[in-house]
C-alpha cells in the first residue's frame, strides 16, 4: 500500500543528463516544440482573457465556444473539423518520437499494450473523479463572474457531429496528455527538476492554454493536471490518463450538442 508520503514526495525515476551540450539540447527541444504546440496556445489564451478583461461585459456575460464551424460548405467544413483533430494527434506524435530518438520506449512513458482493461477502468475513474468536480466549479467560478459562458459545440445538427466531436476529444487528450505529461515531465526529469518541481509546471502549462475560458478554466485544470501528472508519477500508465481525458471532452462536446436548447441550465 502506498502511504500518502509516497504520494506527495515521490523518488525520481530516472538521473539527470549531465553533459552541457545535451542538457541545452534538450532545453532547445522544449522551447521549440512548446512554440509550436500547447505554449504558443497558452500564450494566446493569456492575451484572450486580457481582452476579455477589458472589455465592459463581466466575463460571465461574454461566451467562447471550443468547437465551431469552419467552413459553410458542409463537407468543407467536414474536412477541416478532421484536419484540424489530426494537427493534435501530430503533436503528440512529435513529443512521442523525440523521446523514442532519445531512447526512451513508448514502455517507458506506459503506452504500451500490455493492459488495456486495466488502463480503461483506471481511465474511467479519473474521469469521474475529475469531471463532477470540475463542472461544479466552472458553475460556481461563472456566477462569481470569474469565467466566461463555455460553448462545447456550436456545430450544426448533422450527421458527423457526433463523430467528429468524439474524434476532437480524442485528439485533445491525446495532445495534452502526451505532450504535457509523458513528454514534458520526462524532459524536466533529465534536466534535474525533482517530481514536484515538474508536476507543478505541468500543470500550471495545461492550466495556461485554457485562460481563453477565464480564471475558473485556468484553476480547474492546474488541478487536474496536478492529478493526472502525479498518478502518471506514481504508475508510469500514460493511456489512463488520455483514455479519462477522452471521455470527459466527449460527455462535454456531445453531450452539451445533444442537450443545447433542451435543457433551461445550459447556455
Amino acid at each position: 500500500m502506498i502511504s500518502l508520503r509516497g504520494w506527495l514526495t515521490p523518488p525520481r525515476p530516472t538521473r539527470p543528463v549531465t553533459d552541457p551540450g545535451e542538457r541545452r539540447a534538450i532545453v532547445v527541444e522544449l522551447v521549440i516544440v512548446f512554440t509550436v504546440t500547447l505554449g504558443l496556445s497558452g500564450v494566446r489564451s493569456l492575451l484572450s482573457l486580457l481582452d476579455a478583461l477589458l472589455r465592459p461585459e463581466r466575463l460571465s456575460d461574454q461566451q467562447v465556444a471550443l468547437n465551431v464551424r469552419q467552413a459553410q460548405v458542409e463537407l468543407i467544413d467536414l474536412l477541416r473539423q478532421l484536419l484540424s483533430a489530426t494537427q493534435l494527434f501530430a503533436w503528440g506524435a512529435l513529443g512521442l518520437y523525440l523521446l523514442w530518438r532519445a531512447g526512451i520506449r513508448l514502455r517507458e512513458v506506459g503506452l504500451d499494450r500490455d493492459r488495456p482493461g486495466r488502463d480503461a477502468l483506471g481511465g474511467a475513474g479519473l474521469a469521474a473523479l475529475i469531471g463532477l468536480p470540475g463542472l461544479a466549479l466552472y458553475f460556481v467560478a461563472r456566477a462569481l463572474g470569474m469565467n466566461l459562458t463555455v460553448l462545447p459545440s456550436t456545430l450544426d445538427d448533422t450527421w458527423w457531429r457526433p463523430i467528429v466531436l468524439t474524434i476532437a476529444a480524442a485528439a485533445n487528450a491525446w495532445a495534452e496528455e502526451v505532450l504535457v505529461v509523458g513528454y514534458l515531465i520526462t524532459r524536466l526529469r533529465q534536466l534535474g527538476l525533482g517530481e514536484n518541481g515538474s508536476l507543478v509546471v505541468s500543470s500550471v502549462l495545461r492550466g495556461s492554454y485554457h485562460l481563453y475560458q477565464g480564471f475558473g478554466g485556468f484553476v480547474g485544470n492546474v488541478v487536474m493536471g496536478l492529478v493526472f501528472g502525479r498518478v502518471w508519477q506514481r504508475t508510469n500508465r500514460l493511456w489512463p490518463l488520455v483514455v479519462a481525458h477522452t471521455l470527459l471532452d466527449v460527455v462535454a462536446f456531445v453531450g452539451y450538442a445533444l442537450l443545447r436548447g433542451k435543457v433551461s441550465w445550459l447556455p
